[in-house]
């Protein structure tokens, strides 16, 4: 995995393409976790203890899937701004890429959101606000279903209280555009790419299927924003579709499995050796697929996932993976990566998902593409998506 040459000047080529980057550190997703984002920044040498940039003119890489699941992503998005700054000033770049759960987030769907997201939203107008839209959707109802409006429970007020609890109109008033198309972290959603390349190195959040092969990285950018504006999750998008690049897990095992050919059709089109995605938790390890030309970096850095500490580094030195104990150079090879994940578990002995990855990929000589990953399907496919179908080798999507 030997990186190109970065030794002449940092150029950007254009708002997706950066190259001769001396130093690249990509971070996958974070879910409310603003602890592990603070240790992980710290370890791979971005920030000191006082959260400021020391990384000088390198270029850091969050891959999306900032909210949900944990309670901090207000405290993540706010630091991340921060940096944005701090980074362009130092010559530096902070690049923010968008996840299926920022997406989601915008369009409605909220099964993710944890207690204290919506507790860190909320303020001391919140319950006057929350009654106030109480109201407003039971005379809407009274006059548009007067046969359900006849039937609701006695009790139907603490039920509806529950699934919008104090924040949760803040929240929307934050994130979703129907609400107020000058959210905050809406805006901050929608200036997020989908897809950038630095150096040898495209990333994104959940992988580029054989569906969208051709497309370039604006195209999926635009197609995202578009969609993001309509906030439409009935109609089908780039935001939804479970080939997409914010869903498709093909690239990490799940059906529809990436194709080899697939994969580096979409490498030569883009002119790049390695694509880094996130979105399918590893258990752990920074991990190399089809020879490394897919990188996974999700290695579950939320609590939620186990609090794995990881990131991914690009020097002129090559590919590294970097764990809270160490940093390992990337194997280059399917062959290699038995040696490599012993490194790995040497550094996270209690890691028993690691372990387990160990046995499984010992026993079928060091090719995974028959182990089942080590990741839970529970938030695999949006609500309502078409199931999956089946793909070209390389074609694109409009």
């Amino acid at each position: 995995m030997q990186c190109q040459n970065l030794l002449a000047a940092p150029t950007k080529i254009d708002d997706y393409h950066w190259d001769h980057v001396d130093r690249v550190v990509a971070i996958g997703d974070l879910h409310g976790d603003y602890a592990n984002y603070l240790k992980v920044l710290q370890a791979a040498g971005i920030i000191n203890a006082r959260g400021q940039w020391i990384a000088g003119e390198t270029h850091l890489v969050q891959l999306g899937d900032v909210p949900d699941r944990g309670d901090d992503a207000s405290k993540i998005i706010a630091h991340l701004k921060k940096l944005v700054a701090q980074a362009r000033s130092k010559g530096g770049q902070v690049h923010t890429l968008l996840g299926n759960h920022e997406a989601m987030n915008t369009y409605g769907d909220l099964r993710y959101v944890s207690a204290g997201d919506y507790a860190e939203l909320a303020g001391r107008d919140s319950k006057e606000w929350r009654d106030a839209y109480y109201a407003k959707m039971l005379a809407d109802i009274k006059a548009r279903e007067p046969e359900r409006f006849a039937q609701l429970p006695g009790d139907f007020r603490d039920t509806w209280n529950a699934s919008h609890p104090l924040g949760w109109v803040e929240h929307q008033r934050a994130w979703n555009p129907k609400w107020n198309p000058k959210g905050e972290y809406y805006e901050w959603a929608l200036q997020d790419d989908v897809s950038i390349q630095i150096n040898d190195l495209v990333f994104l959040h959940g992988g580029i299927s054989g569906a969208y092969c051709q497309n370039s990285l604006a195209s999926l950018t635009e197609m995202a924003r578009t969609a993001l504006r309509a906030s439409d999750p009935a109609t089908p998008s780039v935001l939804t579709d479970p080939n997409g690049p914010l869903w498709y897990r093909g690239l990490a095992g799940f059906e529809p499995v990436a194709a080899p050919e697939s994969v580096q059709a979409i490498l030569d089109h883009l002119g790049a050796k390695h694509m880094v995605i996130a979105h399918t938790p590893t258990a752990g390890a920074i991990w190399p697929r089809y020879s490394g030309r897919v990188i996974q970096i999700d290695t579950g850095m939320s609590a939620y996932y186990g609090g794995h500490v990881a990131w991914l580094e690009e020097t002129k030195d090559g590919l590294f993976a970097g764990y809270a104990s160490g940093k390992i150079r990337l194997p280059s090879d399917d062959a290699s990566r038995i040696d490599y994940l012993k490194q790995v578990i040497a550094l996270q002995p209690g890691n028993t998902g690691l372990q387990k990855q160990l046995s499984a990929l010992e026993q079928a000589h060091g090719n995974d593409t028959n182990i089942a990953p080590e990741t839970t399907q529970a938030d695999a496919d949006p609500a309502n998506a078409p199931a999956a179908a089946a793909l070209p080798i390389c074609g694109i999507s409009p």
